[in-house]
C-alpha cells in the first residue's frame, strides 16, 4: 500500500571529541586478555584476574538471570498484585518492561504518515511484514500479524489525517490506528509466555482533540455486549471503536471487529501455551486500549482451549478517563483486567473528561453524580511522573510537551520513586525527547522536532534537466 522511507534525518546531540585525563592517573593497557593497571609512580603493579572470556561468561550469566527473572515475575509485572512493591521504589525489571511497551506505543507514531502532501497520508509507512525491521525494532522479538484501521467519519479532526491530493489518496474513509503483534519463540521463552500485544495510535502533538469529544456518556451495550446495562463510556471513544464504513476495504469492519477477530485467531493458534494479552497506547490510543481490553474479556475472546484464560493487562500512557463508576467496577472487579496508568502530573489530557465529577470527588458526591452523563472515573493503578523533576527538560514546556510520549519515557527512565530524585538509569538518548516537540533545555543542543523525511520523499528523476 505505502512505500517505505528511504532515508531519515536524525539529529544527535553534540558529544565530546575526546577525553583528557589528569597526568597523575594510572594508564590502562590490555595484553592477552589481561587488564593491567600501571600507575605513573613506581608503585606495585595491580593485575585484574578477570580475562576477556571470563568477563563474557559473567555477562552471559547475568543476562540469563535477567531472562529467568522476567519469566518468573511476569504476572507481577503485569499487575497480578496491582503492582504492589514495584512502583515505589521503582523495580528495574518493571521499568524495563514498562518502557518496552511504551516504545511499542511510540512505534505507532514513528510509522504513521502525517504528511498532508503524501497520497498515503493517514496510513502506515511500512508493509506489515517489515514493520519492526523498518523502525529498527527487531530486538523486540515480535512479529506484526495485523494492522488496525478506524473510520474517519467521526468528529476527531486532530486524530485523523487526510491527504491534500484527494484524487490520489489511498482511502477516503480510513486511518491507520495501530497494530497487533505476537512474540516469537525465542522472546516467548524469555518472557515466560506467548505475548499478544495490541498497540493503539494516539495523538502525538495535539492535545486539542480533547475538546472534540462529545463529553457525554452512553451505554456500552449493544455496541459492546455487556450484561450490566449501567456501564457507560465516552460516546466519542465508543464511536471510534465500533464505527465502520462498508464501502471502504480498510474499515469495512470496525476497529472492534478487527481486534476481536485477530486476538481470537491468535488465541486458537497458541491455545496449548501460556498466553498474555497486553494492550498499550498513548493519549487517545490509551482510551482505545482500555476499551478493547474490556471488550476482549467481556466477550470471552481471552479464553483459549480448555477454558484457559489469558492474562489481560493494559499499560496506558497519558490517557483520558473512559467510563463511569459502573464501567470501572466491572472492569476491575468482575473482569479482573489490570491497568497501569502512567502520566505526567502537568498533562491536561488525563484530567479529561469528567473535570468536575471524577475519582477525586468525595464519595457522597460520586453517589449523587454517578447517574449524570458527565461523571467519569479513571481505572487501574496510577504511576504519576513530574517533568519538573528532570534537570534536562524545560519546566515551562507547553501543553504538547507535557503530553508527549517520548518525554514520558524519558521521565520513566529517571523515576525511582515518588519522593526520590530524578536520575537516569539506562542511558536512554536525550535527543529522543525532541523528536516531535521542543522540550529539552537549549544547553543540550538538540533541535526541536528533528525527525523528518529526507526531501519529503521527493526523488530526483533521471533524464530531467533543471531550468536554464
Amino acid at each position: 500500500m505505502a512505500t517505505s522511507i528511504s532515508n531519515i534525518l536524525v539529529a544527535l546531540p553534540k558529544t565530546q571529541q575526546g577525553c583528557t585525563f589528569r597526568s597523575d592517573q594510572p594508564k590502562l593497557s590490555l595484553s592477552q586478555n589481561v587488564l593491567t593497571l600501571t600507575p605513573k609512580k613506581p608503585n606495585p603493579t595491580f593485575t585484574c584476574k578477570a580475562t576477556l572470556s571470563s568477563t563474557l561468561e559473567t555477562s552471559h550469566q547475568q543476562e540469563e538471570q535477567k531472562q529467568k527473572a522476567i519469566a518468573d515475575a511476569w504476572r507481577k509485572i503485569h499487575g497480578e498484585d496491582d503492582w504492589a512493591g514495584l512502583l515505589d521504589p521503582m523495580d528495574p525489571l518493571m521499568r524495563a518492561e514498562l518502557t518496552r511497551y511504551g516504545e511499542m506505543a511510540q512505534s505507532c507514531y514513528d510509522a504513521f504518515d502525517f504528511d498532508p502532501y503524501s497520497k498515503y497520508c493517514g496510513s502506515c509507512r511500512y508493509p506489515l511484514e517489515e514493520f519492526f525491521e523498518s523502525l529498527d525494532l527487531t530486538h523486540m522479538g515480535y512479529t506484526t500479524t495485523r494492522y488496525l484501521y478506524a473510520t474517519a467519519n467521526i468528529n476527531l479532526p486532530n486524530f485523523f489525517r487526510k491527504s491534500r491530493w484527494p484524487d490520489t489518496m489511498w482511502s477516503r474513509h480510513a486511518n491507520w490506528a495501530g497494530y497487533i503483534a505476537v512474540s516469537d519463540d525465542a522472546t516467548s521463552k524469555r518472557l515466560g509466555r506467548r505475548d499478544i500485544t495490541v498497540a493503539w495510535r494516539g495523538t502525538v502533538t495535539h492535545v486539542e482533540w480533547v475538546a472534540d469529544l462529545m463529553n457525554f456518556l452512553k451505554p456500552i451495550s449493544p455496541d459492546v455486549p455487556c450484561a450490566d446495562k449501567g456501564v457507560k463510556v465516552e460516546a466519542g471513544f465508543l464511536d471510534l471503536y465500533t464505527d465502520r464504513e462498508t464501502t471502504c476495504g480498510y474499515c469495512k469492519y470496525s476497529a472492534r471487529e478487527q481486534v476481536l477477530a485477530e486476538v481470537k485467531r491468535l488465541m486458537e493458534m497458541y491455545g496449548d501455551e501460556e498466553v498474555s494479552v497486553t494492550i498499550t497506547g498513548h493519549s487517545l490510543g490509551s482510551a482505545m486500549a482500555v476499551l478493547s481490553a474490556f471488550d476482549i474479556v467481556e466477550t470471552g475472546v481471552s479464553v483459549g482451549k480448555g477454558g484457559r484464560r489469558a492474562h489481560v493487562s493494559v499499560f496506558s500512557f497519558s490517557g483520558p478517563r473512559v467510563g463511569n463508576v459502573r464501567f470501572k467496577e466491572r472492569l476491575e472487579k468482575k473482569l479482573g483486567i489490570k491497568v497501569l496508568r502512567v502520566h505526567n502530573t502537568h498533562d491536561m489530557v488525563p484530567q479529561s473528561p469528567g473535570f468536575f465529577f471524577n475519582e477525586d470527588s468525595p464519595q457522597w458526591v460520586l453517589k449523587l453524580a454517578q447517574g449524570l452523563p458527565w461523571c467519569y472515573l479513571h481505572v487501574g493503578v496510577e504511576l504519576e511522573l513530574d517533568h519538573k523533576k528532570s534537570p534536562y527538560l524545560n519546566p515551562k514546556g507547553d501543553a504538547a510537551c507535557a503530553h508527549n510520549l517520548e518525554a514520558h519515557l524519558h521521565l520513566l527512565d529517571g523515576y525511582h520513586g515518588r519522593n526520590r530524585a530524578f536520575e537516569r538509569t539506562t542511558g536512554r538518548d536525550l535527543a529522543l525527547v525532541n523528536k516531535d516537540c521542543d522540550f529539552l533545555k537549549d544547553e543540550h543542543s538538540v533541535p526541536p522536532r528533528w525527525r523528518q523525511d529526507l526531501n519529503k520523499n521527493m526523488v530526483k528523476t533521471e533524464g530531467l534537466l533543471g531550468a536554464g
